[in-house]
């Protein structure tokens, strides 16, 4: 027996639907911008928006609908013709005389024709629909990738990730969901009531009135589901939201909760948000269904009584026998379709929930703008906080009035207690926080008029949690850089102190890291941060607690990896074992917001000050 797949593939047509549609990487980002932009105009209601984000692929749209009517063709024209056979039939018996086989003849003819031309027709149309529909997703998802990019970093941190998760996947699929059901439903709703009403009002103007009836009746039902379905989708969305959120809080914290013996605990947690999200979801369920209901009973009742009232048409001789199939057809077409659009509105309004969703994200403005901003033409890496203050939301100054230098090529250590503010300098110096008062001026320019991305460029971070991605350790340490010489990675393994580590694994620096990093030791994990910001030939590095949760043979390994970088380079040290910071060629000591003291390690042990209090206590 021959293969019917290789048959299929024999077929003309068939290689002809398995043309691949590409999208150009320009495409792509023009329409990632475009989106933004139109979510941007706030004032625009969420219709406009929709419509807004196919403005680009008329085309497409017309195409895709003008084949749709040519599709819907043989439902529209099949009670005509039932009705047609059923008269000349009728004719036929009575004996009336007429060429009764070509009427016959030419009406199935046409039935015929119009069955067939439906391949074509529909793989046109769902070919152009699809153009259009995958195109938008790709472009809002991207959007919401590229205005998640330009988001500032407070924006981030109030925002749960697995709520961005939700948006980026679940509430995009659902506007792509709304949009397929509109532009397959909505031509349909509109061809099949429009041909309706047309044929039934050309044959008889008393039945035509019997079918706008229903009009105001299926009006009243959407009016009065219309509220309840929209308030229980948002409660629903918004149930997942959190949901999503906490569950990925719950993955991260995995190896927390077993090691404190505590799953039984985030079982429970999570059952609970899973028993509410069952429990809006089956109220949601329960609206739509008796909406359902209500539309069905109601143009059931409507059905019977079409039926009914053309029966006794029919007997009174107003009407053909025949005709009686063409309405009963046609009103079961017309209360069809105002069931679907009954069907649609639970559809419409989630999509409508996520459109303003997503709009959430693309429409907010917490973002860095670093239009008509300088770029400083050659960066030296020289910093002088002028009595900067600055608070977080709802919060007391964490830096009160800080005056702090420092020279190109200088390492700085920054350290003092909990809460005294060493991160929130590194963040102003790192540009995701200003000032609130007071100046931060970088090579003799304030923060403020700088373009922050440019700027970005020359520094790079070694943070406490290093993060690593699934792949190997060349991708690890390359990321975001082409052509990395063999020569030039070699170099930096060295100077990271890697290369033992890098030989004693069996593909080298193609060897895979796991998720998380979990198959490398923390050690190893900050020396492949620290290649990673080596490679960028840096001209400032940022050292934010890079030894506080290694052994010591391991710190004196970072503490070696770390000199080797810091030559010649503006660098930041963020530590609490005083003792990794002898090196540093000043300690400045933050109190209270402020920068109580500075000098070398020497200066300030024989100072006798807060620092020498602090080396104290870290002694005893």
């Amino acid at each position: 027996m021959k293969d019917k797949t290789n048959i299929f593939k024999k077929s003309r047509l068939f290689r002809f639907s398995l043309n691949s549609v590409t999208f150009t990487d320009e495409e792509a980002q023009a329409l990632e911008k475009e989106f933004i932009e139109e979510y941007s105009g706030s004032s625009k209601s969420t219709i406009k928006i929709l419509l807004g984000l196919y403005k680009k692929y008329p085309f497409h749209l017309i195409i895709s609908v003008f084949c749709h009517l040519l599709a819907t063709l043989p439902h529209l024209i099949t009670p005509v013709i039932t009705a047609n056979l059923i008269n000349i039939s009728i004719d036929a018996a009575k004996g009336l005389p007429d060429d009764h086989f070509k009427g016959i003849l030419i009406n199935i003819s046409i039935l015929a024709f119009l069955v067939l031309f439906n391949i074509p027709t529909n793989y046109l149309r769902v070919k152009h629909r699809s153009i259009a529909f995958r195109k938008v997703e790709m472009g809002l998802r991207g959007a919401l990738v590229m205005k998640l990019q330009q988001l500032s970093i407070p924006f981030h941190k109030a925002m749960q990730s697995g709520r961005l998760q939700s948006k980026l996947l679940v509430d995009v699929d659902a506007i792509r969901s709304l949009s397929a059901q509109l532009l397959t439903y909505l031509p349909s709703i509109i061809i099949n009531v429009s041909a309706a009403l047309i044929v039934v009002v050309n044959r008889n103007l008393t039945v035509f009135t019997f079918f706008l009836l229903c009009i105001p009746c299926s009006a009243t039902v959407m009016y009065a589901f219309r509220k309840k379905i929209r308030d229980s989708h948002k409660e629903f969305r918004r149930t997942v939201e959190n949901t999503s959120a906490s569950l990925v809080d719950m993955l991260e914290m995995t190896q927390i909760t077993r090691a404190h013996a505590l799953e039984d605990k985030e079982v429970s947690k999570m059952t609970n948000l899973l028993k509410r999200v069952a429990e809006t979801g089956v109220r949601l369920d329960v609206i739509q269904e008796m909406f359902g209901a209500y539309s069905w009973v109601i143009f059931q009742f409507f059905q019977i009584g079409c039926l009914t009232f053309s029966v006794f048409l029919a007997m009174k001789g107003e009407i053909q026998i025949g005709d009686i199939s063409l309405y009963q057809s046609y009103f079961g077409t017309l209360t069809g379709q105002v069931s679907t659009i009954m069907g649609l509105l639970p559809i419409i309004t989630k999509g409508f929930d996520s459109v303003s969703s997503v709009g959430e994200i693309l429409s907010a403005d917490d973002i860095e703008d670093n239009n008509d901003k300088k770029k400083i033409p050659e960066f030296k890496g020289e910093y002088d906080f002028k009595n900067v203050s600055f608070s977080y939301e709802d919060e007391l100054n964490v830096l009160k009035g800080l005056n702090l230098k420092v020279k190109q090529g200088e390492t700085i250590a920054i350290v003092g207690e909990s809460g005294s503010g060493k991160t929130t300098i590194l963040n102003l110096v790192l540009g995701f926080n200003i000032p609130d008062s007071g100046n931060l001026c970088i090579d003799g320019l304030d923060i403020k008029d700088i373009d922050l991305h440019s700027y970005r460029e020359n520094i790079a971070v070694v943070p406490q949690n290093c993060v690593m991605f699934s792949g190997t350790i060349r991708d690890n340490i390359t990321y975001g850089l082409d052509d990395v010489s063999e020569e030039k990675l070699k170099t930096i393994l060295d100077a990271s102190l890697l290369t033992d580590f890098v030989n004693s694994l069996p593909d080298g620096v193609d060897s895979h890291i796991d998720e998380r990093a979990a198959n490398i030791s923390g050690g190893q994990r900050q020396r492949l941060a620290i290649a990673r910001a080596l490679i960028r030939d840096p001209k400032v590095i940022i050292f934010d607690e890079a030894t506080s949760a290694l052994d010591s043979v391991s710190e004196k390994q970072i503490q070696k990896a770390i000199n080797n970088m810091s030559k010649d380079r503006t660098t930041f040290v963020v530590a609490h074992r005083l003792s990794t910071i002898k090196d540093a060629d000043r300690i400045a000591v933050i109190k209270d917001g402020c920068c109580c003291e500075i000098g070398t390690y020497d200066e300030l042990m024989e100072k006798q000050g807060e620092f020498y209090k602090m080396q104290t206590v870290q002694q005893i």
